[in-house]
């Protein structure tokens, strides 16, 4: 008898409202019910959003009034579920913490929203947001079961980068696995967010826990992430579902496309010392060819224009190689490359070399219709609005490390999803040869305890 379930991933963008965004998640969660989806997957941050180029006016040693716009904006549009900085557990689950006075629940109505869409769909729900909680934001997912509303919640515990600016860290002990059972299928499930599944500590506590359908919920849209989400399907014996967000500039918000320059980026360095006269590297500006390629230009004392072609004797190019994949043609060009014989074998892309009066090289990309590069006064600051800024890659993986789904890159429909008819049993086929937490792990000489978490398996 097999234990099979439709698992869906929604590859969807946040929009400029929290409230739009929730109206987007509820006609996505109705379309995955009407095409058989027991769990839908929705990506890191999608209510809320995912603050995605923007710098918050912050510099080492220093932040800008109009950077602590952005934050307050960004404050707002998160959404409160009515728990605690400190985090409440099991007792925010079962609603035992205190509401205000003359309100029938805490936080700003999002959970309940989330529990009735579940509800009226049959979806269970997993959903990345931005939680505020006190005077601080949380990375946090969701668990939301159609019949018992939230039965989990987590926050992230090691924010990446820049986002340790603005997001908070979470509790170990919200890495605890929730388990469910879905149409006779009993499942364990807990999620890691994004640069969390390169901790290979907190990705072996959850597999102590036997999970047996891992979410991935993430930001990241590198060629890497899918990867690793195949090496923690096959470590794990997990059904793995990740979910990004297919992200063009024109999505984002105006307070973030309009992000403001620190003090420090116009030359104030600790407040005092103003270099702008003296510049520490030299003055550039940018252009960019036609297949999107920047460069940058030395600022001469007179503009110049660019003269193309072969270089000549007072900037010699050393002949290629015997037996190189490149020709030249003839004498008269024979310090220009011909590009046109070219070797398909050749990973590197071919380039033509131009010379700037100022006897400085540069290195042009051929384009891939085989014309030369041309070049325009576009500012790269101001990129097209139809400029991905985040490209996707949204997969299901297999038990076994094997791609069911996916990855999509660069597909944006607004809300896509990626369906998948799966068998559970196949988490225990795969333990036959690895149970990198049992039988496979050697746990009489390598144990692990996470403070505040147990990580057996739950009940």
């Amino acid at each position: 008898m097999t234990r099979r379930l439709t698992l869906a991933v929604s590859q969807s963008h946040t929009l400029l409202t929290t409230l739009a965004t929730l109206l987007a998640l509820n006609a996505t969660t109705r379309t995955a019910a009407e095409q058989g989806v027991h769990l839908l997957l929705f990506p890191e941050a999608y209510l809320g959003g995912y603050p995605r180029t923007c710098n918050f006016g912050s510099a080492v040693g220093n932040r800008s009034d109009a950077g602590r716009d952005q934050f307050l904006r960004y404050f707002q549009n998160a959404v409160d579920l009515g728990d605690t900085p400190r985090g409440a557990g099991q007792d925010w689950v079962d609603r035992k913490l205190e509401a205000a006075k003359g309100k029938e629940f805490r936080g700003d109505g999002v959970r309940e929203e989330l529990e009735q869409v579940a509800k009226d769909t049959g979806v269970f729900l997993v959903v990345g947001v931005v939680e505020k909680a006190g005077g601080s934001l949380y990375c946090s997912v969701v668990y939301v079961c159609p019949k018992d509303g939230c039965i989990g919640k987590r926050r992230k515990v090691m924010p990446t980068g820049a986002e340790r600016l603005v997001w908070a860290q979470g509790s170990p002990s919200t890495l605890r696995a929730v388990t469910t059972t879905i149409s006779g299928v009993r499942i364990t499930l807990a999620a890691a967010i994004c640069w969390e599944n390169y901790m290979p500590l907190l990705r072996f506590s959850l597999y102590s826990q036997n999970v047996n359908l891992y979410l991935a919920p993430t930001a990241d849209a590198r060629d890497t992430w899918l990867p690793l989400m195949r090496t923690i399907a096959c470590e794990g014996r997990a059904f793995v579902l990740s979910a990004n967000q297919c992200t063009r500039r024109k999505h984002l918000p105006d307070w973030i496309k309009d992000s403001p320059k620190t003090e420090a980026n116009n030359g104030i360095i600790n407040g005092s010392h103003d270099y702008k006269d003296k510049p520490l590297q030299r003055e550039s500006s940018v252009t960019k060819t036609e297949d999107n390629h920047e460069i940058s230009w030395p600022s001469p004392e007179t503009k110049a224009d660019l003269k193309t072609g072969s270089l000549d004797d007072e900037l010699p190019v050393q002949p290629l190689n015997a037996g190189s994949d490149f020709a030249t043609s003839g004498d008269q060009d024979r310090h220009k490359m011909n590009v046109d014989s070219v070797s398909k074998e050749v990973r590197r892309r071919s380039s033509t070399v131009s010379k700037l009066p100022d006897k400085h090289l540069l290195a042009l990309p051929v384009s891939t219709t085989g014309k030369p590069p041309v070049l325009s006064d576009e500012n790269p600051s101001s990129s097209t609005e139809e400029e991905f800024v985040c490209r996707g890659g949204s997969c299901i993986i297999g038990p076994t490390g094997d791609v069911l789904a996916g990855p999509l890159w660069e597909v944006d429909n607004g809300s896509l999803l990626i369906v998948r008819d799966v068998d559970f049993e196949d988490c225990e086929r795969g333990r036959l040869d690895l149970d990198v937490a049992g039988s496979y792990s050697r746990n009489d000489a390598f144990s692990l305890e996470v403070e505040g978490l147990d990580i057996t398996p739950p009940p």
